[in-house]
């Protein structure tokens, strides 16, 4: 609230100071000044002063006028005739009352005549109205800009948790499949399974809350994933991990690289014949170096489903709006081998 009050002053200052620099420049202007001249002729120039100030506050007034009541509940609504009128009753007004003024207040100097004071009106109305209508466009366009920028954003925020929302069903849907895997085996390993599972429902719980997270977090939570996976696996599956140490403590967007080792464990598995996959993270001078590397079945024909593309399509639609022209992803797919490139300016 005090902002906004703050604002407003700032906004009646500036307004203020226009107008006086505005009127002030037929005094700043003028040729010559002589000190005699002004004290012969005080009276006269005392009451020259005072109408010239008040035909000031009429052109004042025709300016507000304009652009805060007859353009936007005429010109804008498209009421071009009763616009028009308008502003033709306002020079009327404008014109008879300050020539009636200076009629009145001068009728002893015989320089005073309708037809010049016409032309003086209609140069001065037009110049006040211009300026009237050119400040009401700008101002409309500001604050509509600033209007589509403010739903923009909220779009974005709203389509960023979405976004958000569905890699933890989708995460939970596969690991839920492993642990019922490993009860259907009774295997020893199921104990240990849960305890990561755990580990990583907290981190989903009490971390993807937040707009970033720190790097050695992200990674830690990729290897907890990639450790539940090889217990699953065993000896069947070889997954070489190489997670540098970073040169200084970055952040990142919570689960934005997890689809790709994901996608990885899902269609580098299964009737591959010596399944393997390779997996590098680093992050030097602002960059971060991601990559994953599988084997796929190039003739295979997999039953899609619901499912299915999910979390690629989301990490690229991610991407796109966290790190538009930040980031660089290449995805290949060469004999039988799927690799997925992705470098991301941290900074």
């Amino acid at each position: 609230m005090k902002k906004t009050r703050y604002k407003k002053w700032i906004v009646i200052l500036i307004h203020a100071a226009a107008w006086i620099l505005l009127f002030s420049l037929p005094y700043l202007l003028r040729p010559s000044y002589n000190p005699d001249d002004a004290k012969h002729n005080q009276p006269e120039t005392t009451l020259h002063f005072i109408i010239a100030r008040v035909t000031d506050l009429m052109l004042i007034c025709i300016f507000y006028i304009n652009c805060g009541a007859l353009m936007p509940k005429l010109l804008y609504k498209n009421r071009y005739l009763l616009y028009t009128g308008s502003i033709v009753l306002c020079f009327t007004l404008f014109y008879f009352a300050s020539g009636s003024l200076n009629l009145h207040f001068n009728n002893e100097n015989n320089y005073f005549t309708w037809r010049i004071h016409f032309l003086f009106s209609v140069f001065v109305f037009l110049f006040i109205l211009a300026c009237s209508i050119a400040y009401q466009t700008i101002r409309d366009r500001i604050i509509a800009d600033a209007l589509d920028k403010e739903k923009e954003n909220e779009n974005l925020k709203t389509e960023l948790s979405l976004l958000r929302s569905q890699v933890s069903p989708h995460f939970m849907f596969n690991v839920l499949n492993n642990m019922v895997s490993l009860a259907r085996k009774q295997s020893d390993l199921l104990e240990p399974s849960l305890i990561k599972l755990s580990s990583l429902m907290r981190y989903m719980l009490y971390e993807t809350g937040e707009q970033k997270v720190s790097l050695e977090k992200e990674t830690e939570y990729l290897q907890s994933y990639i450790d539940l996976q090889l217990q699953r696996f065993g000896k069947k599956l070889i997954v070489n991990v190489d997670a540098g140490i970073p040169d200084r403590s970055y952040e990142i967007e919570p689960m934005l690289l997890i689809p790709f080792v994901e996608n990885a464990f899902k269609h580098g598995t299964g009737m591959i014949q010596n399944p393997q996959i390779d997996i590098t993270l680093n992050a030097q001078n602002n960059t971060l170096n991601f990559s994953v590397v599988n084997k796929y079945m190039t003739h295979s024909v997999e039953i899609k489903d619901r499912a299915n593309g999910i979390g690629l399509a989301n990490v690229r639609r991610r991407l796109e709006l966290l790190y538009s022209d930040k980031h660089t992803l290449q995805i290949s797919k060469n004999n039988g081998t799927f690799a997925v490139s992705l470098q991301i300016q941290l900074t």
